[in-house]
């Protein structure tokens, strides 16, 4: 499949996650630098990229806050798509699937924040809808949680590490950013 039937979705990078309680930047410098250097990668091999936003009607994601805008620290590009969602996934009601399948894309490259949750869930739905779906891990980023019943406390590495278990052969390719702009050189 040639690169030019694959988009990269940057799913939530926005400077709404730093006011959250759960904001953790511990590995806020390695994800942005592997997103950054995917970002460079489709880029150099015109890949086009698809901004995508979490917004919802009050608090930090609401467009009025203004932090629904990209996390400080990730590179400028210009964006082929901007798209807004309002649900975990980037398809749900946004008219990314008609953009995409508009232009001939049958590979999506996923990256962005939560790892477990929009990334995930989209790289599901993706996925589900014929996409062939990278999920290029190092590329997202998420949080420590606790466990609502058992209390026991999971790290964000511990998270990351199951979402690439149940995603890798199922709905993904679960692979680096190396990995991924190889599979384009391959194309």
């Amino acid at each position: 499949m040639p690169a030019a039937d694959t988009a990269l979705l940057l799913i939530d990078v926005q400077q709404s996650f730093t006011v959250r309680p759960y904001w953790d930047a511990q590995d806020v410098p390695a994800f942005l630098a592997a997103c950054n250097t995917l970002i460079a990668g489709c880029l150099k091999r015109r890949v086009p990229i698809v901004r995508v936003f979490h917004v919802e009607d009050d608090g930090a994601f609401a467009l009025a806050s203004g932090l629904v805008r990209p996390l400080d620290g990730l590179m400028a590009f210009a964006e082929q798509a901007r798209i807004d969602k309002h649900v975990h996934n980037a398809f749900t009601d946004t008219g990314l699937d008609r953009w995409l399948r508009g232009r001939g894309i049958r590979r999506v490259l996923i990256a962005g924040i939560r790892s477990e949750q929009c990334c995930e869930t989209s790289a599901r739905v993706a996925s589900d809808l014929g996409y062939e779906v990278d999920f290029v891990s190092p590329a997202t980023l998420t949080f420590a949680m606790r466990h609502p019943l058992s209390g026991a406390h999971y790290s964000a590495a511990d998270i990351r590490a199951r979402t690439e278990l149940v995603l890798a052969e199922r709905f993904a390719q679960v692979c680096s950013v190396e990995q991924a702009l190889a599979r384009l050189d391959a194309d």
